[in-house]
């Protein structure tokens, strides 16, 4: 297994599957845009496994212990044929992320398989925002924290703004699939802003059945799409402080990611009746000014 295969097959699951983030790696440099996929296609295992509800979550958990025990070996220097760890070994020591944001990127997949309800009907659930952010840290903002790496950054603020920049993602991720991860058991919608807003769990599953959206169900979802709205400043923030080669790429994550926010605000917080999107050829439009802006990007820093 040669690097240049291993990041080969990594670029290819980042093809297959990585959607909005596919866009943005496509308008870094090369040797950028490998990692990224080195990247991506750990998280992608480290999901497919904490998603997987063809096996039990009791297996779920001895598959994800067995695959980081194999990738936390390769990290010691045991010799690996995985592709994703070759990539990935190659990419942390070329931009020197260390093991502990990974560590982190795992736990935070691994919080669902450790909070999933036992029994049927039961619901996982977060109950103050404040625990929402800590889980919205492990699995987004810490993406944020290995890619500034990637992209290349000297002023210590980028690492914050990285943090409420994944925040920010995950929140609108969080606000689309309502429908989707109710229907799984989990409610993202943290406790205490239901109830701010004289609501519950039952009224969001209620929701999902069909129920009319109510003026105090609109009003919660866009309480929470707000906070999302002001964490997206830290990334307008963040982006004069990465590197100018990788600006493109940033602004094209962020500019997809925000529309997607304005089009649920826009709804007035209805995701029930459909899931709402960025369309195709809107993101191709936002590649082609990334491509732009990286062109004229090019030999600045």
């Amino acid at each position: 297994m040669t690097i240049v295969e291993a990041y080969a097959a990594c670029r290819e699951i980042a093809k297959r599957e990585a959607k909005n983030f596919y866009y943005s790696f496509r308008v870094l440099p090369q040797h950028k845009s490998d990692a990224m996929c080195a990247v991506y296609a750990f998280m992608r295992r480290a999901d497919d496994i904490a998603d997987d509800e063809s096996m039990p979550i009791e297996q779920r958990r001895d598959v994800m212990s067995q695959w980081v025990g194999q990738w936390r070996q390769s990290r010691a220097g045991v010799p690996t044929e995985d592709p994703i760890f070759v990539a990935l070994n190659d990419a942390q020591r070329r931009f020197r992320i260390p093991d502990q944001l990974l560590e982190e990127l795992v736990q935070g997949t691994t919080m669902d398989l450790d909070q999933q309800p036992p029994d049927a009907g039961e619901v996982q659930t977060y109950a103050t925002f404040e625990e929402l952010y800590r889980y919205c840290y492990l699995v987004a903002s810490v993406v944020g924290l290995v890619c500034i790496r990637i992209f290349g950054y000297s002023d210590p603020r980028a690492e914050k703004l990285a943090e409420e920049t994944g925040v920010a993602f995950q929140l609108t991720n969080i606000l689309r699939d309502v429908k989707e991860d109710a229907e799984r058991g989990r409610i993202y919608l943290p406790l205490d802003m239901l109830r701010e807003h004289g609501l519950s769990v039952e009224s969001v599953n209620a929701l999902v059945a069909g129920a009319r959206l109510s003026v105090e169900a609109r009003a919660m979802l866009t309480d929470l799409a707000a906070r999302a709205e002001r964490y997206y400043q830290s990334a307008d923030q963040l982006l004069p402080l990465i590197d100018a080669d990788s600006r493109a790429a940033l602004w094209v994550l962020v500019e997809i990611y925000h529309r997607l926010l304005g089009r649920i605000r826009s709804a007035n917080g209805d995701v029930f009746s459909r899931r709402i999107s960025v369309s195709t050829g809107e993101k191709l439009w936002i590649l082609g000014r990334g491509a732009a802006m990286s062109f004229a990007n090019r030999g600045r820093r």
